[in-house]
């Protein structure tokens, strides 16, 4: 995928994590049961964190492209979609069956981290 596309996509999620803690803390509030409110808030902060991660491996890239780097953004993309994204409905539908798609999105949030590892120990060789 090109830089310009991967750039584009963290402002996308940046904007959704913005939009969706604003929509948590007023539009929710009080809406949810306190065990789906977290379970929203979580979705929101592994999103934000997620979404800064990308913008530093885009930067990164930007000055040392590196090969990995491209797989890093893919898994936290994916991680993003699959572990918020299953949150965010889990919490405002309330279908627990969602629940078994969100450790795969951490599961893929973990690989993004570990080939994190991997690009950043090639680069030093």
């Amino acid at each position: 995928m090109q830089d310009r596309s991967w750039w584009g996509m963290a402002a996308v999620s940046g904007a959704l994590v913005v939009m969706a803690g604003a929509f948590g803390a007023h539009a929710l509030e009080g809406q949810l049961a306190p065990r789906l409110a977290a379970a929203f808030e979580t979705g929101v902060r592994y999103q934000a964190w997620h979404t800064l991660a990308m913008l530093a491996v885009l930067a990164w890239r930007a000055a040392h492209p590196r090969r990995g780097q491209g797989v890093v953004l893919g898994l936290w993309t994916a991680g993003i979609v699959l572990f918020s994204g299953s949150l965010y409905v889990m919490a405002l539908t309330g279908l627990r069956g969602l629940g078994m798609i969100t450790p795969i999105g951490g599961l893929l949030m973990i690989g993004g981290w570990l080939a994190l590892a991997v690009c950043a120990l090639r680069d030093r060789a």
